[in-house]
């Protein structure tokens, strides 16, 4: 099953920033667009943000309150509208397999762990998807919530796969020079797909991040990932260092998640571990965009602390206003 729009045409659609909600308090329908004459258009009055908040063990911590944190846009503290601790709220999942050839001996682990942590993480009222990505990049499974569907959807990845008569089957991005779309798929996952969606998102890639042919710079994928108020997490696979572990940090980083180096299958099961766990651990808080500030479609930067210098706070660094 191939994606359905052109490139060039997901970009033009999805101009403003998906990462507020409003109203307050429907938030299951946060981020919910408005349709009209071709473009989106959304009202939005409340920022907001998940944070995962772990100690300096690495533990994750539960039982913080309003009070604990702190919140800057712009480096001006703002006034928490809205907080609490997230452990049912629906989740949205993107699951991005690289299968180029690089992955060819190690593909089948993946799989089974991918397919093992869906099984372990997704809850009543959560979806997933499934895109694949090399020569080119294929929605394996759009979103549901059977988890026999995505499993299928998982087993049928295949390392560059092709048509009959060895020919590469084109995707939405096409190429002729072959390589690694990796920016691609994960500008197309965000912009095409999560960026429509409402709620909790996260995308989650299992790459060595190594892009080859990609149409899309990093920087436009990170991007994408913001305006879709997605976090990312990159299980960075790799044998003898081969990647680019600086490009699934700054990913990861830029949107609130983690970078996880996977260098054996074990590793990779205690990163599903990990990410499972956060997924079950945030706490959601909320600020009004502050009044008389420009609504120019710009990025505003963010910043959320603790009172426990101890701790670190893992949550997205910014997001892109509203536009008039």
């Amino acid at each position: 099953m191939r994606l359905l729009h052109r490139f060039a045409a997901a970009g033009a659609a999805f101009c403003l920033s998906l990462g507020c909600v409003s109203p307050l308090a429907d938030r299951a329908a946060a981020q919910e667009p408005v349709q009209s004459g071709g473009a989106i258009s959304t009202q939005v009055s409340l920022v907001s943000l998940f944070a995962t908040v772990r100690d300096k063990n690495k533990r994750i911590v539960t039982d913080l309150t309003q009070n604990d944190f702190q919140v800057f846009q712009d480096n001006e503290q703002q006034k928490i509208a809205f907080f609490s601790k997230e452990v049912t709220l629906p989740i949205t999942i993107g699951l991005l397999i690289d299968t180029s050839g690089s992955e060819r001996y190690r593909l089948p682990a993946e799989q089974d762990a991918a397919s093992r942590f869906l099984e372990r993480v997704m809850k009543k009222g959560d979806e997933a998807m499934v895109i694949s990505f090399d020569l080119d990049v294929d929605l394996l499974s759009d979103f549901t919530d059977d988890k026999h569907i995505i499993e299928r959807a998982i087993n049928k990845a295949q390392v560059n796969a092709v048509g009959g008569g060895g020919v590469v089957t084109p995707g939405t991005i096409p190429s002729n020079t072959g390589g690694t779309h990796f920016y691609d798929a994960v500008y197309l996952a965000c912009a095409e797909k999560l960026g429509t969606e409402a709620g909790r998102k996260t995308l989650i890639i299992i790459t060595d991040a190594q892009d080859e042919g990609s149409k899309t710079r990093l920087e436009e994928a990170v991007e994408a990932a913001q305006r879709a108020d997605t976090v990312v997490h990159v299980l960075w696979v790799h044998e003898g260092g081969y990647g680019r572990y600086d490009v699934a940090k700054k990913l990861a980083e830029e949107t609130g998640g983690r970078a996880i180096e996977v260098s054996n299958e074990k590793k990779l099961e205690q990163a599903f571990d990990q990410i499972s766990e956060e997924l079950r651990s945030q706490y959601q808080i909320g600020y009004y965009y502050p009044a008389g500030r420009p609504k120019d479609g710009g990025f505003r930067k963010i910043k959320v602390d603790v009172s426990n210098k101890d701790y670190k706070v893992l949550a997205r660094k910014g997001f892109y206003a509203p536009k008039e």
